[in-house]
């Protein structure tokens, strides 16, 4: 058995906070929930908002800004928003394969701003031995774009094989990793990256598995929202002092809306994504089982970003779907034309269809926090964490409430692995890491910890023990104290004038430091680009 552990770093893709059995939700997730009861789960854990920030700030150590991925991977203009993880940071798998580690990486990369030709900023030039996924941050389930070996398209495998289903396929190429390094390089540690897609939209998934849920989302979003903030309290993850927030005020009571077999089948599919992907889950964890490597691996899960409210509008051009952002199909592989958009009349799943769940159901996964992806509020923010590794942490079932971010989930690989940050990327000096290890609490919570940053599309936010200032672009700053009111229900900032001041200070620090370019300049930026329409939609 290798003395330094192997890491898998698994991360699914707009998933909200209680979602997921081990935290609140109606889904079924065993082999997450095993992992959980055999392990820890983190109540206070917080990602960047959205996709490519997300992943750019995991995979470094960095703020997003600071890796060159400012909004998402269009170039939106200066330094930090060019859309493309630059030269000056260091990955996860640069840094392990100094220390012996062997890297392989399965699912959604979505750094890189050249979709369709290898560049340095594609996974096997940024260290990882063998890549197997998409380069786009989204498309079809059953005929994914950009569908990549190495460096080679492979598009073609799905299109010929009509079994083919994206999150299988992620599934099960992780799995097989493991087994071949322990049949190739047994004497050596290994790091792997498992980047699901699911259950990000398109609502796709398989029949079997959406009739699981058939009746499970009845009682309606209100209601569900009431239970699963029930069960997290229950479960020790939340404070019941801690008020459930309004449902959002955009969306109708469960009693008063329409076309309810639509949204229930919205949300049944959604629920099956997850479902496929807890299953894949469970096949990996039998690989490491079956090659003897589970005690000695950190397993980590996350999602990065809250869920999803974004809609699927009826009119977008397919053509800037397909051609400009390359995040569809205009026809299944069948030939059909794919019909586009949130219909009530079009049920969700089958690969000619290309739909959201919708804000309502999002404010459900989110439970009991308000907002969503893109904002930094904390049903943006906010992500399950579960950490399982049977040979570095002894406690089995525990919650740690101290908080952490994206930052420091290289800081703690880094730690457990006993290998050095490097100084320099070819040559050029790269910044410090900007997290601290979360190592500190595998044994209990700790008392403090150093302040955390968030901007995204003008929406920001500072953390400094149990206060937190944030801001919903272009409003005001808000004011809240996470120790007695975590669903940020109570303003504060007219009682704290100066705390407000002093807090708003060390944010625009931050931000001078860390690159953050003011948002009404990316605005201008973006009135210029192709992709303005679609990136302004979702914003």
């Amino acid at each position: 058995m290798n003395k330094k552990p192997n890491i898998v770093l698994i991360l699914n893709d707009d998933m909200g906070y209680s979602d997921i059995g081990c935290y609140g939700g109606e889904v079924e997730t065993p082999n997450l929930d095993r992992l959980a009861a055999n392990g820890l789960r983190f109540s206070q854990f917080y990602n960047t908002a959205r996709c490519s920030p997300s992943r750019a700030s995991l995979l470094t150590g960095l703020h997003p800004h600071q890796t060159g991925i400012g909004v998402l991977t269009y170039s939106f203009g200066p330094e930090g928003y060019a859309g493309n993880l630059n030269d000056q940071c260091v990955t996860i798998p640069e840094a392990l394969k100094t220390n012996g580690y062997r890297n392989y990486m399965s699912g959604k990369w979505h750094v890189a701003g050249n979709l369709t030709e290898p560049t340095a900023s594609w996974p096997l030039q940024r260290g990882f031995d063998e890549f197997f996924g998409t380069i786009i941050g989204a498309g079809s389930f059953y005929d994914p774009n950009t569908l990549t070996r190495g460096n080679e398209n492979i598009e073609h495998e799905a299109q010929h094989d009509k079994s083919f289903f994206y999150t299988d396929a992620i599934s099960d190429q992780a799995a097989d990793y493991i087994r071949q390094h322990a049949q190739q390089h047994p004497d050596q540690p290994f790091f792997e990256y498992v980047a699901y897609t699911a259950p990000h939209w398109p609502l796709h998934a398989h029949d079997e598995d959406i009739a699981r849920y058939k009746g499970r989302f009845d009682a309606g979003w209100d209601a569900l929202r009431e239970a699963r903030l029930q069960r997290l309290v229950d479960a020790g993850i939340l404070d019941k002092a801690w008020a459930l927030t309004e449902r959002d005020p955009t969306q109708p009571a469960w009693t008063q809306a329409e076309h309810k077999e639509w949204l229930l089948r919205c949300m049944e599919v959604y629920a099956a994504q997850i479902d496929r992907m807890d299953q894949g889950i469970g096949r990996i964890l039998d690989a490491l089982e079956e090659t003897g490597q589970l005690d000695n691996t950190l397993v980590i899960f996350m999602s990065d970003n809250g869920a999803c409210a974004e809609d699927i509008p009826v009119g977008v051009p397919v053509e800037e779907l397909v051609n400009n952002l390359m995040i569809a199909r205009s026809h299944t592989r069948d030939g059909a034309e794919v019909r586009f958009g949130n219909k009530p009349d079009i049920m969700p799943g089958p690969e000619d269809t290309y739909q959201s769940y919708g804000t309502a159901w999002a404010n459900l996964s989110n439970t009991p926090f308000r907002l969503y992806k893109h904002w930094i509020h904390e049903g943006g923010i906010s992500t399950p964490l579960i950490f399982h590794w049977p040979q570095g942490i002894g406690e089995k079932g525990g919650v740690r409430h101290t908080p952490g971010y994206l930052p420091d989930i290289m800081a703690t690989i880094l730690d457990i692995s006993a290998t050095a940050y490097p100084q320099q990327r070819d040559g050029k000096a790269v910044p410090p890491l900007e997290g601290q290890a979360l190592t500190a609490v595998f044994n209990g919570d700790i008392a403090e910890r150093a302040p955390m940053f968030w901007e995204h599309e003008g929406n920001a936010a500072v953390r400094i023990g149990d206060w937190k200032l944030v801001r919903k672009y272009p409003d005001p700053w808000e004011l809240y104290d996470m120790a007695s009111d975590r669903t940020e229900t109570r303003d504060l900032a007219a009682q704290y004038p100066e705390r407000v001041a002093d807090m708003r200070a060390r944010y625009d620090d931050w931000a001078a430091r860390c690159g953050v370019i003011p948002r009404e300049k990316i605005l201008e930026l973006m009135r210029a680009q192709p992709a303005a329409f679609w990136e302004e939609e979702e914003a």
